[in-house]
């Protein structure tokens, strides 16, 4: 299913066994729950999907894996994010010949490039491959951002569809419609602010909460949708000591706490990332715990 960039799509934790294996049952029954809850798309193996640490043939078994398993109902994206142009051209052509529905693109990984070069680094892969882009602009964790004038030239090529908004200025999007219109959908990519850039036009949300509270995700953004912005609002007052977790280096630990906490995921990580401990998880455990007995009744949409 080709994606057409709206709603909420959640980046998908990747999901390992006790011996660092794929754990594909604890990862799809996380894709189950996602769908359940009404998700429009999802984005597998990005940086919260543990992304620097999987394999090509990881990549590639994990993106036949989601295809198989939700079989056309959802938009599958695969994330780029590789140090050298080569390395990612061929994990577009991979995720292509794989049948992934789009790319998100992270700018060069380590090299932090310049506008000329960053705008190279997209077009060689947008040439390479049929599948639609949405590029992700985060200047606060990778230090390159791609401003308007970039987007003015990236634009012209037409599977650059869309972008992951996630420069923690959300007057950005207002930029981005004044110059742009329709032309590109914007979804939010920072947590903390997903109802503050839903308010102000963005068409989606790809969320990292989400993997531990889907429902609850997917319903703010309809009532946003609907113009309820009270009702969501409430929610997203409940919800934010949890958001809070996805701006943090460990965000891949945090989640994975929640998901183990709602019965949707597992908590092992690969290498060198380890599980929380101390105080540092009592501190995390304590946000998730007073988040579950304080949890609200979701109104109907």
């Amino acid at each position: 299913m080709k994606p057409d960039w709206k709603g909420i799509y959640p980046a998908l934790t990747t999901k390992f066994t006790e011996d660092d294996q794929l754990d594909i049952l604890a990862y799809l029954n996380n894709v189950d729950a996602q769908m359940d809850a009404g998700i429009h798309g999802c984005v597998i193996a990005g940086s919260l999907g543990e992304a620097s640490t999987l394999t090509q043939d990881e990549k590639v078994s994990l993106l036949a894996q989601t295809l198989s398993h939700v079989n056309g109902r959802i938009s599958v994206i695969m994330n780029i994010a590789e140090q050298s142009t080569k390395e990612a051209v061929t994990a577009a052509e991979n995720a292509q010949e794989a049948g992934a529905d789009g790319l998100m693109m992270l700018p060069p990984m380590r090299y932090i490039s310049d506008d000329r070069e960053t705008i190279e680094f997209y077009k060689a892969v947008a040439t390479s491959c049929d599948l639609p882009i949405m590029t992700y602009n985060n200047p606060h964790d990778y230090k390159i951002e791609i401003t308007i004038p970039m987007f003015e030239e990236l634009l012209k090529m037409d599977t650059i569809q869309a972008t992951k908004e996630s420069t923690r200025d959300v007057t950005n999007v207002t930029r981005m419609r004044n110059a742009f219109g329709d032309d590109i959908k914007i979804l939010c990519g920072v947590d903390t602010l997903a109802l503050e850039e839903l308010v102000l036009g963005a068409d989606g949300w790809v969320a990292g909460l989400v993997d531990a509270f889907p429902r609850e995700t997917v319903v703010i953004y309809e009532l946003v949708k609907q113009n309820r912005i009270a009702e969501a609002t409430k929610i997203y007052r409940w919800f934010m000591p949890l958001l809070e977790l996805d701006i943090h280096p460990k965000l891949v630990q945090n989640i994975k706490m929640a998901e183990a906490k709602t019965g949707i995921g597992t908590e092992n990580v690969r290498p060198p990332r380890l599980p929380l401990t101390g105080e540092e998880r009592t501190r995390v455990q304590n946000i998730i715990d007073d988040a579950l007995a304080k949890r609200p009744e979701l109104p109907a949409l």
